[in-house]
């Protein structure tokens, strides 16, 4: 079998593709520069085997994610589309136990989900086999594109009947993308003075601890003192 590639993230760069207008050179260049953030990857698991990874997001942030399933052909020594009827258990939790998700999915789809509070937000994917790999399961691939904040709007924008209407939704998608961009520093900003706070408490703990122990010691150091000098004293060697 294939050794397992690593993780890998990819930022897709979707230029502007309508013809340039002589009367709107700013806004062309502007959706030139427009950029997608996603992370694309993939994974191998067994096919009752869970895997989990851990996305960290604002509040009232959407998060879509695609998904395909290959299957491991022992004949061919690699991995082919998936088999009819094998599907995908896809459940998204937060760690306060919150389901924001519970599906299944076929060999291949898209789920949505909004966070409803910041923090981490944990996927996890299962196929719907009933075989294990010890009892003649085979090893699956799993391909998984993960985009924060955004709406497909591409769909929309190929369909649209005039220059007019895509340069509309180009210009969505980028206001969109700026309020991400904005949402993502209040988040981390936020992040950073919890931080910060809990550092100043750390050290001011640490601080009022060492403290107390040079206090500990100076009352022992007086007590043994005190009991030698009495010890001393009843032995008639002072």
């Amino acid at each position: 079998m294939e050794d397992e590639r690593p993780l890998s993230s990819a930022l897709v760069i979707e230029p502007f593709q309508g013809e340039r207008y002589p009367e709107m050179p700013t806004l062309t260049f502007i959706f030139g520069l427009c950029l997608s953030l996603s992370t694309a990857f993939y994974f191998h698991a067994g096919e009752r085997e869970e895997k989990c990874i851990i996305e960290d997001i604002p509040s009232d942030t959407l998060l879509t994610g695609t998904f395909r399933i290959q299957q491991w052909d022992t004949r061919r020594h690699d991995f082919l589309e998936s088999a009819p009827g094998l599907g995908m258990f896809v459940t998204v939790t937060t760690y306060n136990d919150e389901v924001l998700l519970s599906k299944l999915y076929g060999p291949q789809g898209t789920f949505y989900f909004t966070s409803h509070s910041p923090g981490e937000h944990i996927i996890c994917l299962e196929s719907n086999s009933t075989r294990l790999v010890s009892f003649g399961g085979s090893k699956l691939r799993i391909h998984l594109e993960i985009r924060v904040g955004q709406h497909d709007l591409d769909a929309a924008a190929a369909q649209a009947k005039d220059k007019v209407n895509e340069v509309s939704f180009k210009l969505e998608r980028l206001i969109e993308q700026i309020e991400q961009i904005v949402k993502e520093q209040n988040y981390q900003r936020d992040r950073e003075e919890n931080f910060r706070m809990t550092s100043e408490d750390t050290n001011s703990n640490v601080l009022w601890w060492a403290f107390a122990q040079t206090l500990i010691f100076i009352a022992i150091g007086i007590f043994q003192m005190k009991h030698l000098k009495d010890f001393f004293i009843a032995k008639k060697l002072v």
